[in-house]
């Protein structure tokens, strides 16, 4: 047994674990991948932090690019192994300019929203009769409430409604918009009613 087949991945170059999870069948060069992660991840991280300002964001970044670099590395599609730090860098780049341009266009989008809205003065007609609500709420399943309370009266987002009833986002919609038609039609019932 030669030295070289006894050393574990944490001796290889960059390029030879490259190579490795390239040739090897699907599944079996998990301890290359995990020690390329380990490698690279925590550059990207602090790359994106430099490029993004935001922590969260940055180790977001290094997770997909890491995720994307060994996916591409399994599917063969990396060109040359020798570069696999160019290839990593290069996917960096253009991902924090991806999320970075996504970003100045959601800010445009809230400005122009913003100023776009008219500012409506309440009035007293256009007040919502509270028992009415709560009689109608009483009406909900529990989850519908908690997806309506969440979203409403603690004013979370879809991410975090989810997060917090380990529910999927597109799950949270659903519920949600058959909540407010449910309240709507228990408001038009009740004011028919009265």
């Amino acid at each position: 047994m030669r030295a070289e087949d006894i050393a574990g991945p944490g001796d290889a170059t960059d390029a030879e674990l490259a190579r490795t999870i390239i040739e090897a069948p699907p599944g079996s060069a998990q301890a290359e991948e995990a020690e390329l992660y380990q490698r690279f991840a925590r550059r990207v991280r602090l790359f994106g932090l430099r490029h993004l300002r935001d922590d969260e964001a940055a180790r977001d970044l290094a997770q997909q690019v890491m995720m994307l670099t060994i996916e591409r590395l399994r599917e063969g599609a990396v060109r040359d192994p020798n570069q696999i730090a160019s290839f990593i860098l290069g996917a960096s780049r253009t991902m924090t300019r991806d999320l970075q341009r996504r970003e100045r266009r959601r800010e445009a989008l809230r400005q122009n929203t913003w100023h776009a809205m008219p500012i409506v003065e309440p009035s007293i007609g256009n007040a919502i009769d509270l028992d009415r609500l709560e009689r109608c709420m009483r009406h909900l399943s529990d989850r519908a409430r908690a997806v309506l309370l969440l979203t409403f009266y603690a004013e979370k987002t879809t991410t975090e409604v989810g997060q917090a009833l380990g529910l999927a986002e597109g799950h949270v919609r659903v519920i949600r918009h058959r909540a407010l038609e449910q309240l709507r039609q228990c408001f038009i019932s009740d004011k028919v009613a009265s």
